[in-house]
């Protein structure tokens, strides 16, 4: 007779102990499915980044708010987002910078694959400062009802000229796709750059000259 072995599942709770204005996005939009990146070591450092301690996302109260407001709209169309990144504590930008200068090139193939590790620092891929950093930025794809990402054609934090928006390497498809997530996001609230199809940062941001450091925990 085999022997049943039960999974366990390991829940991290939060720590509730967020600097006043932030909140867990989660908390604001049940229906977002999180997928931080920087918490395992599927992300372009190839291992897990300073300062994340958790998967969970982080950001500003009215910027989580503004988020509701496009996560709503895309409801309506059966559709929900799926957060790969949002604020991101300064320590994990150092992490960065310290990999930038190392000669570790273990994820070009997956993430940098037509530029040397060197451009990402000159082309702003990585910079000493991060929008991220100050709460109200934050990296995101929509999925459908089954929980498929829909094609945008290129993956997150591909640092490659694909991810432009004025990119000729995808499909009609991929760019309705792109510029669909972007009107929802810029309706509620956003602006978009044109280099990162998921990256997003709330116009009006209630602190534009502060870099924070707190653990995401």
């Amino acid at each position: 007779m085999e022997e049943e072995v039960e999974e366990q599942v390991i829940k991290i709770e939060k720590k509730y102990n967020l600097p006043e204005g932030f909140v867990y996005v989660d908390d604001v939009i049940p229906t977002a499915e999180l997928d931080i990146r920087y918490v395992t070591d599927y992300n372009f450092v190839g291992e897990k980044i300073d300062g994340y301690h958790a998967p969970f996302a982080i950001l500003t109260t009215s910027a989580a708010k503004a988020l509701k407001k496009a996560s709503d709209r895309l409801q309506q169309d059966g559709y929900h987002i799926k957060i790969y990144d949002a604020y991101r504590p300064q320590k994990a930008v150092n992490h960065f910078l310290r990999w930038e200068s190392s000669k570790d090139d273990s994820m070009k193939e997956v993430f940098y694959p037509s530029m040397e590790k060197e451009v990402l620092f000159q082309n702003g891929y990585i910079s000493k400062k991060s929008r991220h950093s100050r709460g109200s930025t934050v990296d995101l794809t929509i999925v459908d009802e089954n929980g498929s990402e829909i094609d945008m054609g290129s993956p997150f934090d591909m640092l490659d000229t694909i991810s432009n928006y004025d990119t000729d390497k995808i499909t009609k498809s991929q760019h309705e796709n792109r510029e669909y997530l972007r009107t929802i996001m810029e309706e509620a609230g956003f602006d978009s750059i044109r280099t990162e199809w998921w990256h997003f940062q709330l116009k009006d941001e209630p602190y534009k000259d502060t870099y924070f450091d707190f653990d995401v925990e």
